[in-house]
């Protein structure tokens, strides 16, 4: 008989080992599911300001169409691969298309505010200076909001690594995340706003 309990305590305990280590491994995905929702958010509100930009410098730049098609377009694909990374933060896929689809971006944007440079009368307009403080102000945000979210998947990747927990994450399905990374040298780069005369 004292046999039989000292194999149904271990049993119990074992099982709320297990159930520790599962809530756990939840609690921590949550973490980094949220941390992306914030980059959303950001994301959203960078991806507002654009058309308010484009439009802005639409009339300066007219003989500079292409540009400014090519700065809508990378925001189109942003906003898309966005929203895929937003159904599964952390897909590894879907994660690689947003860095991708937001290098692109950036690097539209820079060829933009550089060209801007160029125009003088657009350089002195107050919204399109307005614009510009908002989206650098954004950019900030972005930053921020990826170092979050960065550091919740690491925290979620080196608990679903670690033994035994590796053992109740592949059982039950706990996949890898992937972090949200630059992956364009121009990226790398802080963008540069100068609309001073």
């Amino acid at each position: 008989m004292t046999g039989f309990i000292v194999l149904l305590v271990l049993f119990v305990v074992l099982i709320a080992w297990v159930v520790g280590m599962y809530n756990r491994l939840v609690t921590l995905r949550n973490r980094f599911k949220n941390a992306f929702s914030q980059i959303d958010v950001q994301l959203k509100r960078r991806y507002d300001l654009i058309p308010n930009l484009v439009e802005t410098a639409k009339g300066y730049l007219q003989h500079e169409r292409a540009t400014l098609e090519a700065v809508i377009t990378a925001r189109n694909a942003a906003m898309t691969a966005a929203g895929r990374a937003g159904q599964n933060p952390g897909d590894p896929e879907a994660m690689k298309q947003l860095s991708g689809a937001e290098g692109a971006l950036t690097g539209a944007l820079g060829r933009l505010f550089a060209l801007a440079e160029a125009y003088p009368d657009l350089k002195a307009n107050q919204t399109m200076a307005t614009l510009m403080e908002e989206l650098t102000s954004t950019e900030n945000r972005v930053a921020f909001s990826r170092q979050a979210y960065n550091d919740a998947v690491m925290a979620y990747n080196t608990a679903r690594e670690t033994f035994p927990t590796m053992i109740v994450a592949n059982g039950m399905g706990f996949r890898e995340a992937q972090l949200f990374e630059v992956v364009r040298d121009e990226e790398r780069e802080p963008v540069r706003v100068s609309f001073t005369s």
